[in-house]
């Protein structure tokens, strides 16, 4: 199977301050994609991934059943079916279970890794609301129900406005980026990598991005990956 490389290159619209080379984001239909997260110049490769019907029908039940659902754990590929299994309840999650243990492998095998740290967790507002950079060297995540995690360019952000430099200002109000429109999003059942802070070579360009606003009544299933000594 071909690696597919497409790729989006960023805008040349950026601010002057950055300091670190025009990072991009690479898209793909297919896993192979994730490959691309090795390229200097890529911050966050995503994978365009659909849910199956009969997964997400089994997603809205558990989260009618498990309204404060959250667990997390250290697991290997070998030992992920059995543990995630366990914590979600059995035979009634087989998809949801074999689906996440299959991530761990692919994040495992990816990064020669012999465990991972794995936190699943159902949300009714936002777990992170303001843009921010994650201090690890890569994070897989995924959304099994609702929203998706917001994302903004490398080359569009105003890295001096993260943090304390937003001077208690919100992300839409502190200069962070320009337009509303720079801010980019993952779709319900996407998967992406995303390149921290701690990646080798990476320092000053992690990927920024935050958890989307939740209306009254909406609920999210969100998935992590990271790395576990």
């Amino acid at each position: 199977m071909n690696m597919i490389t497409t790729a989006h290159t960023l805008s040349d619209d950026s601010f002057q301050d950055n300091d670190v080379n025009t990072r991009r984001a690479a898209y793909g239909g297919e896993p192979n994609v994730f490959t691309d997260i090795y390229l200097e110049n890529t911050n966050i490769a995503i994978w365009q991934r659909q849910l199956s019907p009969t997964l997400k029908r089994s997603v809205d039940v558990f989260l009618t059943q498990h309204t404060s659902f959250q667990t997390s754990m250290t697991v290997t590929p070998q030992s992920a079916l059995s543990s995630v299994g366990l914590a979600l309840g059995g035979e009634n999650q087989k998809e949801l279970s074999e689906n996440i243990t299959e991530l761990v492998d692919m994040f495992c095998y990816l990064f020669e890794l012999k465990r991972v740290g794995l936190r699943l967790t159902a949300l009714d507002s936002a777990m992170c609301p303001k843009f921010h950079v994650d201090k690890v060297p890569c994070r897989l995540l995924t959304t099994f129900h609702g929203i998706a995690t917001e994302w903004l360019p490398h080359n569009l952000v105003d890295r001096n406005k993260l943090g304390i430099g937003a001077k208690g200002k919100a992300d839409s109000e502190s200069g962070l980026y320009k337009h509303q429109t720079d801010i980019q999003q993952l779709s319900c059942g996407d998967v992406a990598l995303l390149k921290g802070e701690r990646w080798e070579g990476n320092e000053g360009a992690g990927l920024v991005h935050r958890s989307p606003a939740l209306n009254e009544g909406e609920r999210r299933l969100i998935l992590t990956l990271d790395f576990s000594s």
